[in-house]
């Protein structure tokens, strides 16, 4: 293995490639037996009243995907998950119609059944209900990007890379 450091991209590569960025999310979905918790989205402008993961929320600058599921699992929902009990499920690139910058995802989406902790509200102005769900009785408002992600991990057969809104 070299010892030379790691390269980065010169600044005038960078400013004629960047057009394009791409937002890194981790998605924890808390499964117990046969269901799921899921959290009621509330005043963050994006699917409000809608179902949700358990926790879920942008990777920070410098930090690791699965570190982030572990800060945003805490965060959230108050418990403690360690990283080397996240399954991954899949990682969907995921777009809308808009074709803003903004709109151009990679959603990393986590199952687990060990936590430390008992599951309640964090943070009150994102979300209003914390509650657990059959797997095989989901809501009618769940997210429709996590929805197709859970329902294929629920059934089998999810692939590890997704694709949503193409």
């Amino acid at each position: 293995m070299t010892t030379e450091p790691r390269q980065t991209y010169p600044a005038a590569y960078a400013a004629e490639h960047g057009t394009f960025a791409l937002i890194p999310a981790a998605y924890v979905f808390l499964v117990d037996s046969d269901r799921v918790l899921l959290q009621m989205r509330e005043g963050t402008g994006y699917y409000d009243g809608w179902w949700a993961a358990s926790a879920a929320g942008h990777v920070d600058p410098g930090e690791s995907l699965m570190a982030g599921a572990v800060r945003e699992t805490h965060e959230e929902i108050g418990v403690e998950v360690a990283e080397s009990e996240l399954e991954p499920i899949t990682a969907m690139h995921r777009t809308a119609p808009t074709g803003l910058p903004i709109d151009q995802r990679l959603d990393v989406f986590f199952v687990t059944r060990t936590w430390r902790g008992t599951p309640a509200l964090q943070e009150a102005d994102k979300a209003s209900a914390l509650e657990w769900f059959p797997l095989d009785g989901l809501p009618e408002r769940l997210v429709h990007h996590e929805r197709f992600a859970l329902e294929g991990w629920r059934d089998g057969g999810l692939p590890a890379i997704t694709a949503f809104g193409f």
